[in-house]
């Protein structure tokens, strides 16, 4: 793979459903390039993109993989990703290195979830897209009825190549000049009918629609062409904004800058950095800079990958996607490029988790190696989060959906060699007071010699603020330099209340008489006296339970509106308001208790077909109804027993 040059760099990404046949036509490709001699198989654990041993284990591509395809003098980087929606992270590493996707659509199957879905990343990454018919060859595949489907769902810059009216009209639309012409009934030049083409698709105008067999090698050639005719070549990349909004133009003479779109974590080779090479070239031996570690980067060595295969590459041009093994700080989202230019280009977006599940080392002391591995796994897979609790000390694990999560967790079996079960997620709930009390703590203790004396008067009342203490003590009933001890024995008693031993806010304590003893009384005296007081005045101010309650938007196509906000209503949610979605669909904005939203992942998934998304945050803390405080008050002081 030598002596390919950005005008000769083709860079797609692989989208759709799962099982839709992207790796299938992959191996396809190659076998038609003269790479493979026979074709892998899924199913058969042989492909070249499904390579990972979790990947061949259960049949169905995990992590976006590399596999470039020589063809006509040009090379296109296939950029293969997985069908399954809890690998979306893995898409958008994707298109942060592509210029082009290529839709699969199971012509058997026609337009699924995952074609939506696909279709949206291309819109969200404003990227030229091309659809490809895989699976033609089925029994009772009506091609014309999928096109037409294509048609009416995603309008009409979906095109087939042979459709010249279509064509024409769609060219026209690329360009008022060639408008112009249409409309008075002249024809195209070839020049400008190639022009407005290639503007057309790169603009989204225009969509067209290929069709193959894979497992016939029927079609692959002609995908191949159109591959190599409409997408952009890499040197027509437009200038990269880096984070300070300058601009990097991909100059193959200019200053070496590279972007690290992926991480894989090789049993062999440790770390691998997937980099798009942006501007100039890199080289092995080379030294660039890391401005997110504001550390320098040696690079070793520089390798193309094919699925799991590696070829030696001394230097790379601009536009190519290349392989770097060993950087010790690099992490997916990095830029490198020379110490003293400060690019630093925007990192791969990542959606937020959706599902969180409390976990927990199945060997006591594993702890350490549970955290250790799942870093690791995190480099190569951003789009998980480890998050620890500090109030119900659960370690909790976010991710996309199940899936995601459960071969998160089997890597960590098969990698680091350490288990991890999942337990019931806790709820950090808060207790506070309602009513006013006044209450004497007194802390007297006689064991032979100086005694402990202390003794406080203190008033309790709910506060706007988290913790607010005042002391308005007079005449000298207790000595001034005893009140911070006081209120640091009513600041550590807050930790634990009365009711659940949550912690307790929204309490204000006013310390306002008080008796001491010369000789007994001491700061831990008065300390005690304050937390004896404390636990007697929640109790006597109507002390209450509070839940958190969080914020969801929720985005779902208008036919499940009903089913949404019905599910919302069961969970003790209210709805605030609705708006209308641009591309269709309405956005419900919600609010509902966290305790009633642990599975609500996976609900909306399944109420929505999986065309229902949602982003969640925390609003405020509210008072837990009564019949279910009393539930979790008593589940609490049967644990204590």
């Amino acid at each position: 793979m030598k002596g390919y040059n950005a005008d000769s760099i083709r860079n797609i990404a692989l989208l759709g459903h799962g099982g839709c046949g992207k790796t299938t036509f992959l191996e396809a490709a190659l076998l038609k390039t003269g790479v493979l001699s026979r074709m892998g198989k899924v199913e058969d654990g042989n492909t070249v993109s499904d390579y990972d041993k979790m990947e061949i284990e259960k049949g169905y591509s995990i992590s976006a993989s590399i596999v470039p395809v020589e063809y006509n003098k040009v090379k296109i980087n296939f950029v293969d990703t997985p069908g399954f929606f809890d690998f979306v992270g893995e898409v958008n590493s994707a298109m942060a290195a592509v210029d082009a996707a290529a839709i699969l659509v199971d012509a058997s199957s026609g337009i699924q979830v995952g074609t939506e879905k696909a279709w949206n990343s291309c819109k969200q990454f404003d990227m030229p897209k091309m659809f490809v018919l895989s699976k033609t060859d089925k029994e009772n595949v009506d091609v014309d009825a999928v096109i037409d489907a294509l048609k009416d769902k995603f309008g009409t810059s979906v095109v087939t190549l042979d459709d010249e009216d279509a064509l024409m009209e769609a060219i026209a639309e690329s360009d008022e000049e060639l408008m112009e012409k249409y409309f008075e009934g002249e024809e195209f030049t070839p020049e400008e009918y190639n022009r407005g083409l290639m503007n057309g698709f790169k603009e989204g105008n225009i969509v067209p629609v290929l069709q193959c067999s894979s497992a016939k090698t029927e079609g692959i050639e002609d995908v191949l062409d159109a591959i190599v005719k409409f997408v952009p070549k890499a040197s027509d990349h437009a200038p990269y904004k880096t984070v300070d909004g300058e601009e990097v133009t991909q100059d193959p003479n200019g200053k070496p800058v590279g972007f690290i779109f992926k991480t894989i974590a090789d049993p062999f080779l440790g770390k691998i950095s997937l980099v798009k090479v942006v501007s100039g070239k890199l080289s092995s031996g080379m030294e660039l800079y890391n401005p997110r570690a504001e550390k320098a980067e040696k690079i070793s060595s520089i390798f193309y990958m094919r699925g799991k295969n590696q070829e030696d590459c001394p230097s790379a041009p601009a536009g190519d996607i290349v392989a770097i093994a060993k950087l010790q700080y690099a992490k997916t989202g990095d830029t490198l490029s020379e110490k003293g230019s400060n690019i630093q280009l925007p990192g791969v977006q990542f959606p937020q988790p959706a599902l969180f599940l409390a976990i927990e080392p199945k060997n006591k002391g594993d702890d350490e190696k549970v955290g250790s591995g799942l870093q690791k796994l995190m480099e190569e897979d951003p789009s998980f989060r480890l998050e620890r609790n500090a109030e119900t000390r659960q370690s909790l694990l976010g991710g996309q959906g199940e899936i995601q999560l459960n071969i998160v967790t089997s890597k960590l079996k098969d990698k680091f060699g350490v288990e991890v079960q999942t337990v019931p997620q806790k709820i950090a709930y808060r207790e506070t007071i309602k009513g006013q009390s006044d209450v004497q703590g007194k802390h007297k203790k006689q064991t032979g010699g100086a005694g402990q004396y202390g003794d406080v008067h203190i008033r309790f009342s709910p506060s706007q603020e988290e913790f607010e203490f005042s002391e308005e003590l007079f005449g000298g009933s207790i000595p001034k330099n005893y009140v911070p001890a006081i209120e640091k024995g009513l600041i550590e008693s807050m930790q634990k209340g009365p009711l659940a031993g949550c912690k307790v806010v929204n309490v204000k304590a006013v310390l306002y008489d008080g008796s001491y003893h010369d000789v007994d009384s001491n700061e831990m005296a008065f300390k005690i006296a304050a937390s004896l007081a404390f636990k007697k005045g929640i109790v006597e101010a109507k002390p209450c339970l509070l839940e958190p309650v969080m914020h969801l938007d929720i985005v779902v196509p208008d036919e499940y509106m009903g089913d949404v906000m019905g599910d919302m209503n069961k969970r003790r949610g209210k709805i605030l308001g609705m708006e209308p979605q641009a591309g269709g669909g309405q956005k419900l904005m919600a609010e509902a208790p966290q305790a009633e939203l642990f599975d609500y992942a996976i609900v909306l998934r399944s109420m929505t077909q999986a065309r229902g998304s949602f982003e969640m945050r925390f609003e405020r803390y509210e008072e837990v109804p009564a019949n279910l405080a009393d539930k979790i008050i008593k589940e609490y002081q049967a644990e204590q027993e």
